[in-house]
């Protein structure tokens, strides 16, 4: 995909930093609290992945910061303008693309993009132009001129977000945008991402990935039950549950009282315990020499082992180090009372 020169927007006395700011944020729907005293920055220029499972509060963060809600306490900034107070006034100063790709079915994706131009007070020319320039952005030209109820879902993904890039604002919100794309897809949305941080658009993206934060992110801010629980780099949150990860399953439920001694003695306190696989899990700061050592004294004690891998930390492993437990796959986009499962 080639990069475009985008109509810029005209700032309206946008302070200067932090782009994002939020302080104490609370959100409740009934009895349910979604957000609970969220704090939030993100500087100018950069992109910040907020990380953690389905009704972390993730989405909910989002529809605040873009004036979709108003917070039960808290206040918060975008663009230098108030959520609440000046809410009007910021529309004008963000982009967004959600979990669900908000074009119009039965229009052309030039059409789609056209018309979202027009939304934005472009003239006539300057909408067909810019258009022209996102379509072929997000490798959309061939196309172009067909209904979008035809196109595969990481063609919608790329037109949607092309969609919120028609006046390109200083500030954009990406909610989930690959998930369910295909490894194809997923790379080319990473692409232009990373093109729009270049060219100085604040993005916060909202992600259950990993992989896709520590790809993209200046800053990873992991989300845990309507609070941002830990904060960092990807490096800095790898190194904080010990980097390599070493899960060892013990053949014998007779030997599990001698793995657990042996295995906590090299992971330390943080290892997990599965029983109905007899596995272990735990961090580990120097991977390869630690793995070696672990498998000569589950030797010497005469420890039978089923299966021993290596491997680099997962969401999993980070929420799961970060909070002591694993979240259920709960929705964000209709909150409800939330259960959780003890490791």
């Amino acid at each position: 995909m080639q990069a475009s020169n985008p109509l810029p927007l005209t700032s309206l006395g946008v302070s200067t930093a932090p782009a994002i700011h939020a302080h104490g944020l609370v959100k409740r729907f009934g009895s349910t609290l979604a957000l609970d005293g969220l704090d939030l920055d993100v500087e100018e220029g950069t992109l910040l992945a907020l990380l953690g499972p389905n009704g972390a509060g993730k989405t909910t963060a989002v529809r605040i910061f873009t004036t979709l809600l108003k917070p039960d306490e808290g206040h918060a900034s975008v663009a230098g303008f108030d959520v609440v107070k000046e809410a009007e006034r910021l529309k004008s100063s963000i982009g967004l693309a959600g979990q669900e790709a908000a074009i119009d079915e039965y229009l052309t994706g030039r059409e789609n993009l056209e018309m979202m131009g027009r939304l934005y007070h472009l003239s006539g020319r300057d909408a067909r132009r810019r258009a022209a320039e996102l379509l072929e952005q997000f490798d959309l030209v061939a196309a172009a001129d067909r209904v979008a109820k035809t196109y595969s879902g990481g063609m919608r993904r790329r037109l949607d977000l092309g969609a919120s890039l028609i006046v390109l604002p200083p500030v954009l919100f990406l909610d989930e945008p690959t998930t369910g794309l295909d490894p194809r897809s997923r790379r080319q949305m990473w692409d232009v991402i990373a093109l729009l941080v270049t060219e100085g658009t604040t993005v916060l993206l909202t992600t259950q990935y990993l992989e896709e934060a520590d790809e993209l992110a200046h800053r990873i801010a992991v989300v845990d039950a309507g609070r941002v629980i830990a904060e960092g780099t990807a490096d800095e949150l790898k190194t904080r549950i010990g980097g390599d990860r070493i899960e060892v399953a013990v053949a014998r439920d007779a030997d599990l009282v001698r793995a657990e001694e042996i295995v906590r003695r090299h992971v330390g306190g943080q290892a997990t315990f599965d029983p109905t696989q007899r596995r272990f899990s735990g961090g580990s700061r120097d991977g390869a020499g630690e793995l070696s050592a672990l498998v000569r004294d589950l030797d010497a004690a005469s420890v039978g082992i089923e299966d021993l891998q290596l491997r680099r930390p997962s969401l999993d492993d980070v929420f799961l180090t970060l909070t002591g437990r694993q979240a259920e796959d709960v929705s964000d986009e209709k909150p409800r009372k939330r259960r959780w499962r003890r490791s």
